[in-house]
């Protein structure tokens, strides 16, 4: 019987964009289309595609899937993470201005502060929790406001739908950008809190396997799809059609593997926050973190990502793990720990590591989805290592 009831998330991650029936031979998996060039079928007569940097028959249909499981109308990939980073920030011009959260992924902050800003473009950072200093930030010259919720790497959460809404009271025109790459829009959606673009590394927890680097911008605008698709092709900074297809892979499965890095990330938070080599966990979903509340209403859950202050020496609790892999970057199957201080946020200077609280006892781990008690075990022993 016919239902207006929307799919499910797993259905659109697996169908959407998919229809094998869009293809002669209809294949149940997508075809990777390796062209770099399409035959005409006279000067500037093509059948929808005429150069692989314009478009791809793969990389179209990985787009369409990311829009649907958003919940937006399109989707747009990059080569990387900051390659989406890049795009966004081309929507700017000289003399414009961002007001960014002060907490974020250390790429981000670099790109701001010393690429960015090369093009005259000035970057404001502030606390994204105080919702009135934040938009007191705001100039004439704003164009542009940027969210990490949870933040890189303490987890701090911004109320998203409350800055949107401040915003937009301010002047309606500002670009409300939110990276979503801890969540993954199976647990939270910010296009639903009304932000304007969704970012992601796609690297992390979308491709899930450690082996793709790419971006993506999610978007509901026409007008700003059509911004960003201009700036896709003239930029050139797209993905290719094997990574493409990797990604398409890997979504087919990303709310069993949320779900089950939710689980192992809280299992792990518990076990942490009781243990007496341990001085602070970060993790949303424990009733001790300040944004708890915030949670329960802005997310349906949380992923693997864990961060923590170790009470003992962290070089040689990293040094101790045995499944934990001492790595940067996050969201795969397998668990990393690192150093942020040191790695993902070394680029930041010692005084907003300072000011945020990044130092030498500040571990982040991304907890990956092996055995929950081998994971735990492993951490126990790292822990005692650490104060011998």
């Amino acid at each position: 019987m016919p239902t207006n009831t929307e799919e499910g998330f797993a259905t659109k991650a697996i169908h959407a964009g998919q229809d094998p029936l869009q293809w002669n031979y209809c294949p149940v998996v997508g075809p990777l289309v390796m062209s770099t060039t399409f035959r005409q079928d006279g000067p500037a007569e093509h059948r929808g595609f005429e150069y692989g940097r314009s478009g791809n028959p793969t990389r179209n249909m990985l787009e369409t899937t990311l829009a649907a499981i958003e919940n937006g109308k399109h989707g747009l990939t990059f080569a990387s993470g900051l390659g989406a980073t890049t795009a966004l920030g081309a929507l700017l011009e000289s003399g414009d201005h961002i007001v960014c959260v002060d907490d974020i992924y250390g790429g981000t902050s670099r790109y701001f502060r010393t690429c960015l800003s090369k093009n005259k473009i000035e970057i404001s950072f502030a606390d994204g929790n105080n919702i009135k200093n934040f938009t007191n930030t705001i100039k004439n010259n704003t164009k542009m406001v940027w969210i990490e919720s949870p933040t890189n790497p303490l987890l701090k959460l911004i109320d998203i739908r409350a800055i949107v809404d401040a915003v937009k009271a301010v002047r309606s025109d500002i670009i409300v950008v939110v990276d979503n790459s801890f969540l993954t829009c199976y647990f939270q959606r910010p296009l639903e809190l009304g932000a304007d673009a969704v970012i992601y590394s796609i690297t992390k927890y979308m491709n899930g396997h450690s082996d793709v680097v790419m971006g993506a911008v999610i978007v509901r605008s026409d007008e700003l799809e059509k911004r960003l698709r201009y700036i896709q092709n003239a930029l050139g900074i797209v993905p290719s059609p094997f990574d493409c297809s990797q990604v398409s892979r890997s979504l087919k499965t990303l709310e069993v593997r949320m779900k089950q890095h939710m689980k192992n990330g809280l299992a792990v938070a518990k076990f942490l926050e009781a243990h007496p080599h341990v001085t602070r966990v970060f993790h949303p979903l424990l009733p001790s973190h300040p944004q708890h509340e915030l949670s329960k209403k802005q997310m349906s859950g949380h992923s693997g990502m864990v961060s923590f202050y170790v009470e003992g020496d962290s070089s040689k609790f990293l040094k101790a793990l045995k499944i934990f892999v001492v790595a940067e970057s996050l969201g795969g199957y397998e668990s990393l720990a690192e150093l942020p201080s040191t790695m993902t946020h070394a680029s930041l200077t010692q005084e907003a590591r300072d000011e945020l609280g990044i130092n030498d006892k500040l571990i982040r781990l991304s907890v990956g989805i092996e055995t929950e008690s081998d994971l735990i075990a492993d951490l126990d022993q790292a822990l005692k290592a650490s104060l011998l």
